[in-house]
């Protein structure tokens, strides 16, 4: 191999490999020696008859380095980064000159051989020496020398070259090992077979101290069975545990020094401090700062990544950017197609559904007024099921308004677990993307880390919060809406944001809560967050709400988010009679577009010659049975298009009805938890069928509500408002108090008389009632009885107790008479049971 090739230091090449070359230099002696010429040229000098190798294994490649006697070993340390950058001949030829600067010329010595240790950042020079001078006083010269006159390398102007003799006996390794602030000692016995002792702490501290100072010494535990014996220290510097190393490796200590018996011969080897999976292991060791730090770190990557998106697609669906119905092509092309097609389908409900806007054209004028005032408060459109409620709201009051957003509270609150919870919310938004996955596994990833460190790692987030989220993103999207009309030009253009958008109230969006309290609970979460979101709109001026209910204690929900403001409010009720007649003939019309636009102008209740049908005379007592609810006329008018006639199709609305009431409301089939009694859902049914109208208060008086023995109908009022939410019942109000109980639809009205008129079924409720009622009063007759035996049992009657008896004794009558009659009652059902089918 050519000795000029440069190489590059790599631990795991075998340098001793290459073929040897003895460069003979120029050096000098001092002292008794003989003194040889010496030649400086510039800032390098050269030695003749100095050996320098360029090989890291020692002499022949043993590893060790030979001193005989007047011969002695100085390590020289020159560099603390190791020079690992540099290559072999630039590190042998700087670290002569540095050897040359660092050995004065008045000290006795002759320079024989220079080792290089590129790896340590240093040298070994060999030296003889007369037998008059010793190794310490050689070694006393130069450290007082350098101390002097410190000699700083052009490269490392921060650190000064340091030398120490060599106590020991050095092994020059080239293995893949690097020094580092941690000593490792061994302790090896100097000859086979005998056994070596372990020195102290304050032994190791006398040998190792001079070369530096000692952060820790750590000797091997007393249960470590494993051998050698050895034991740690930790240097405070890396260049000083080089120094200690090189030094002391294969020093021998006697029995007088600590060494034992048999002496014992100190192995020093470099432990890496810092291990090779110490992050890994930090990580793993330490959960309590790391997990939550994670879920800090995915949170903030989270908002700062996926939030611009979200809410550029909240924002699409807001103005309705990716609508194609609002393209520009496509309404081309839509009118150019209906010459050809004549969407039949969606001309009827235009044309059946204009009489029914005209009858309201009030309240449409009025919501469309309170959208351009600035009034920070909900507008509530509440009203029966199948009132037109969302359609009086986005086909007609938001016809012409671009920015609304329609939020249905079905799906949301019929989704079940949090994550469809979670996934329907977002899709009612357009907030995407929305990984709800993700909550069912961080959902165990936060058990499995409160079971380990004991506290939760923030991983999971609850429905509350993520539901936060949701509205959060959807409020600044709904404010970047408002803001996109803002003009710079316009006379309010030196306003703030908030105060323009309170000045502009014709630019804030429309959110339209529809379903708002369906299947509502006492705890719901998802109408508690829309409610404080929704206020939180109105109060900031950002965008207009609608509420659309068909729960009439709605103001109870909304009142807790806005406890300082009155609601718009608006009730839909039935439309009138000759509405709903005129609603059903336009459903009877001709398809064509002549005759839907001579319809359209006709007189009320008039028909064209081509509408005429005989048995529309009945239609005027139809309508009366079904009264003015939209879908049950929508149902009316299908019907009759199929050739029914009016009685006929009423009769079997009416009988669908019962069967509906029957199967929902009265039957115990179905095991579905249920908040009121078959009993009671009886008792209004019986009631309703004869008089249209019930007083509240009468009806909680009633036994069958006040003394339910269902363990979940024990609660009148409850029951009640349960069976208006399942739309058994209507629940009218006066000055904000429930008044009066009147069937849930028109039509259900004929459909309790229908199961009323039915013997068999009767007889079977009542039978259920009178027993309800027997075992109520039979309680009762044993609460008396109890009590009137523990006044008979007293040992005298004193006389205030009489009057007591006296009342005891009329309440046990009374009820035992309620009893008896009841008894004569079922028995008769009894027989209808056992009789009729």
């Amino acid at each position: 191999m050519n000795s000029s090739r440069r190489v590059f230091f790599n631990p795991t090449s075998v340098p001793g490999l290459r073929t040897k070359r003895i460069q003979t230099r120029d050096f000098y002696n001092a002292g008794a020696l003989k003194r040889v010429g010496l030649r400086r040229d510039g800032c390098s000098a050269r030695w003749r008859g100095v050996r320098k190798e360029s090989t890291e294994t020692g002499e022949d490649q043993t590893g060790h380095i030979a001193a005989k006697a007047n011969e002695g070993i100085l390590f020289i340390s020159a560099e603390t980064t190791l020079a690992i950058a540099f290559t072999d001949s630039w590190w042998k030829k700087h670290i002569g000159d540095a050897v040359a600067r660092g050995i004065p010329d008045t000290v006795p010595m002759k320079v024989t051989e220079i080792l290089p240790r590129l790896k340590d950042g240093g040298a070994f020079v060999k030296f003889e020496h007369s037998p008059e001078v010793t190794l310490k006083e050689i070694e006393g010269h130069i450290t007082k020398y350098l101390e002097n006159n410190p000699i700083k390398p052009w490269y490392n102007p921060f650190r000064r070259i340091r030398s120490q003799l060599v106590i020991g006996k050095p092994w020059l390794e080239d293995l893949y090992r690097f020094p580092s602030r941690r000593l490792k000692i061994e302790f090896i016995p100097m000859s086979p077979g005998k056994e070596a002792a372990e020195l102290s702490q304050e032994t190791l501290y006398s040998i190792f101290r001079k070369y530096g100072k000692l952060a820790e010494i750590t000797s091997q535990p007393s249960d470590s069975k494993i051998m050698p014996k050895y034991a740690i220290l930790d240097f405070a510097r890396i260049r000083q545990c080089i120094m200690a190393k090189n030094c002391v490796h294969g020093l021998k200590v006697l029995e007088e020094a600590g060494g034992g018996a048999s002496g014992t011969q100190l192995r020093l080897s470099y432990e890496q401090k810092v291990k090779a999976h110490v992050i890994r292991d930090w990580l793993v060791n330490h959960p309590r700062v790391v997990i939550p730090a994670v879920a800090a770190l995915v949170a903030t990557v989270t908002v700062a990544v996926f939030d611009p998106i979200r809410t550029f697609f909240i924002k699409a669906k807001i103005d309705h950017a990716f609508h194609i119905k609002d393209n520009r092509l496509y309404k081309w092309f839509k009118s150019q197609a209906n010459d050809i097609f004549t969407f039949r389908h969606r001309r009827e409900e235009d044309v059946s559904l204009g009489a029914i806007w005209a009858d309201r054209r009030e309240i449409i004028d009025q919501i469309q007024t309170w959208l351009m005032e600035t009034a920070d408060t909900f507008i509530v459109v509440q009203g029966p099921r199948g009132s037109g409620k969302k359609e009086l709201i986005m086909d007609q009051a938001l016809k012409d308004r671009r920015n609304t957003l329609v939020i249905d509270c079905k799906p949301i609150q019929e989704a079940r677990g949090d994550s469809a919870t979670i996934s329907a919310a977002a899709n009612a938004v357009g907030y995407r993307p929305v990984f709800s996955w993700m909550n069912s596994i961080s959902s165990l990833v936060d058990l499995a880390a409160q079971g380990t460190i004991g506290v939760k790692s923030g991983f999971s987030e609850t429905l509350d919060a993520q539901l936060g989220k949701i509205w959060q993103n959807t409020a600044t999207a709904l404010k970047q809406v408002a803001l996109d009309h803002r003009d710079n030009e316009d006379k309010d253009a030196n306003l703030n944001d908030d105060d323009w958008l309170e000045a502009h109230p014709e630019f804030r969006p429309v959110v339209v809560i529809d379903n708002f309290l369906h299947k509502n609970e006492d705890s719901s979460i998802v109408y508690d967050k829309i409610s404080e979101w929704a206020a939180l709109l109105t109060t900031a001026n950002i965008a207009h709400v609608i509420f659309l209910t068909n729960d009439i204690s709605y103001s109870k929900s909304l009142s807790k988010a806005l406890p300082d403001r009155v609601f718009r409010q608006i009730s839909l009720g039935d439309i009138t009679p000759e509405v709903a007649k005129k609603f059903v003939i336009t459903h009877l019309e001709p398809e064509s577009p002549s005759s839907s636009s001579s319809s359209s102008s006709s007189t009320e209740g008039t028909l064209t010659t081509s509408q005429r049908r005989e048995d529309l005379a009945e239609l005027d007592g139809c309508i009366d049975v079904l009264g003015g609810r939209l879908t049950d006329l929508e149902f009316l008018a299908r019907r009759l298009k199929t050739g029914q006639t009016p009685n006929r199709a009423v009769t079997e609305i009416i009988e669908q009805s019962a069967s509906e009431i029957l199967k929902m409301y009265l039957l115990t089939v179905d095991k579905a938890p249920r908040k009121w009694s078959p009993e009671q859902a009886w008792f209004l049914v019986k009631a309703l069928a004869a008089n249209s109208e019930l007083r509240y208060n009468e009806v909680l008086l009633s036994n069958t509500f006040a003394s339910s023995l269902a363990p979940d109908a024990s609660n009148g009022e409850a029951v009640l408002e349960a069976l208006s939410a399942a739309e058994l019942i209507t629940i009218k109000t006066y000055k904000g108090r429930p008044q009066s109980i009147k069937a849930g639809r028109p039509v259900y009205a004929a459909a309790f008389r229908l199961l009323t008129e039915d013997k068999v079924l009767r007889a079977r409720m009542d039978l259920a009632i009178l027993t309800e009622l027997t075992k109520i009063e039979t309680k009762s007759i044993d609460k008396y009885e109890t009590e009137l035996a523990m006044l008979g049992g007293l040992p005298s009657q004193p006389r205030e107790v009489g009057p007591r008896v006296q009342f005891l004794l009329g309440k046990l009558g009374a009820s035992q008479r309620k009893v008896e009659g009841w008894e004569r009652e079922m028995g008769g059902l009894k027989e209808v049971l056992m009789r009729d089918y």
